[in-house]
């Protein structure tokens, strides 16, 4: 199959971008299935959603509740065998009590790893979810098929900064090291 260029379907950025891009989705698709994990094509390569559960609570007169989704958003370069894996975390938060309602939205963009659980009132656990499931899933699978992880720019950003305020910070020690030993 070609485009209007004449180039073949494994073409830069199509949900179909070549064997590899296939053959990697339908891996982690097959190793999704029966799981809450739901898999979407994307122009980039591919989503892995999952709805985590929250607790929600009831108090008095106050109804609290939360509501999270998680995704990891897998973006291919099926020609260098090459995927960025980025998290994107959707929270939801309701609050209605005598106070009135309030409603709060976040999104988290970048690399995510929590673990989230609740348990029952006899304390037995009832529910876990660790973002670092769907990492391992996604990574074990590209590894099987020879796919390399490169970090997101996000990613990088975060770890120039962290660096950078590592060194200014460490350079404000000395400076003032220098100023009241001397």
């Amino acid at each position: 199959m070609t485009d209007a260029e004449g180039n073949g379907a494994e073409g830069n950025g199509a949900e179909g971008n070549g064997a590899a891009a296939r053959e990697l989705r339908d891996r982690v698709e097959a190793a999704t299935a029966g799981t809450p994990y739901r898999l979407q094509g994307t122009a980039q390569g591919f989503d892995l959603t999952v709805d985590v559960r929250t607790p929600q609570w009831r108090e008095l007169l106050t109804r609290h509740r939360v509501g999270q989704v998680h995704t990891y958003r897998v973006a291919l370069r099926p020609r260098e065998k090459r995927f960025t894996l980025t998290d994107v975390v959707r929270t939801v938060e309701y609050e209605a009590g005598p106070g009135g309602v309030r409603l709060g939205r976040t999104v988290s963009v970048g690399r995510s790893v929590y673990v989230t659980r609740t348990w029952s009132p006899g304390g037995t656990p009832e529910y876990s979810f660790s973002s670092a499931e769907g990492h391992r899933l996604i990574r074990g699978a590209a590894r099987e098929l020879g796919w390399q992880e490169v970090r997101p720019t996000s990613v990088k950003i975060a770890m120039a900064s962290g660096i950078l305020g590592g060194v200014v910070a460490l350079g404000t020690l000395i400076a003032l090291a220098a100023v009241f030993w001397l």
